[in-house]
């Protein structure tokens, strides 16, 4: 599957403070915001700007990445390397990082990491406030050695009136981005539009990820709902039959 670097990619964003009044917010970006690594590219170069009027002090944390009962879980590894791992970008300066792989590739599925960009505040005068660092956390794939493929199975409840719960389950053995997910009853010339919703969530393999819909208009237990969603891999298109929940969900 060919899976291209694209500005919709989720960019993790972290606000650290560490005082009481605001008094400057660093400000610093990279591109691209994912990486991907493979059996004929082991390593990968991003470019770290500082768009701030100040110097930025910016350090580097590698995790593995993995999912569990719908959260991200991040593990200190190195089986990654980020590097140089603590540099200073000037006012309007830039910074190559390269990101490699230290192990072999996985020969039957893909491997997720997530790399982290923390900038390091300067030791303030409680005078002047508080300072805010910025930390930016983007996700880096390595391709298995064999072709991977992610697959979604879809799965919709009714909580009450005006409430959807839809499920993906990701059984493939690679990641899979969702960008927007609609909902609308099937049938007829002009479908109705049951629920619409922006998700932008990565869904790892073996994984399963939800979101909860307010409806626009009501559809019936048993009826059939017809899905559209955008994902990294390509548009989706789904029939989902609407369940009962059989236990109230959060």
């Amino acid at each position: 599957m060919n899976r291209q670097t694209s500005g919709q990619a989720a960019l993790g964003l972290a606000l650290f403070l560490c005082g009481a009044p605001l008094s400057h917010a660093g400000s610093f970006t990279v591109n691209p915001v994912r990486v991907t690594l493979s059996p004929d590219q082991a390593v990968a170069a991003i470019t770290v700007s500082n768009a701030g009027a100040e110097a930025s002090v910016i350090q580097l944390e590698t995790s593995r990445w993995t999912q569990q009962d719908g959260r991200d879980v991040l593990t200190p590894t190195t089986e990654i390397l980020a590097t140089p791992p603590i540099f200073t970008l000037p006012p309007g300066g830039s910074q190559i990082v390269r990101v490699g792989l230290r192990r072999a590739p996985d020969a039957a599925r893909e491997l997720t990491y997530r790399l982290v960009l923390r900038e390091v505040p300067p030791p303030q005068p409680i005078a002047q406030g508080l300072r805010v660092a910025l930390a930016i956390s983007m996700p880096v794939f390595v391709v298995s050695a064999h072709p991977a493929f992610s697959n979604l199975q879809w799965q919709a409840v009714r909580l009450g009136p005006g409430r959807i719960r839809l499920q993906a389950t990701n059984t493939g053995n690679a990641h899979v981005q969702i960008g927007a997910v609609e909902l609308s009853l099937a049938g007829g010339a002009s479908p109705v539009v049951v629920a619409r919703q922006s998700v932008a969530t990565y869904v790892l393999p073996g994984n399963t990820r939800g979101w909860t819909f307010k409806s626009a208009a009501d559809a019936p237990v048993g009826s059939t709902l017809r899905l559209d969603a955008s994902t990294d891999a390509g548009d989706v298109k789904a029939a989902v039959t609407l369940g009962e929940a059989s236990a109230p969900t959060s």
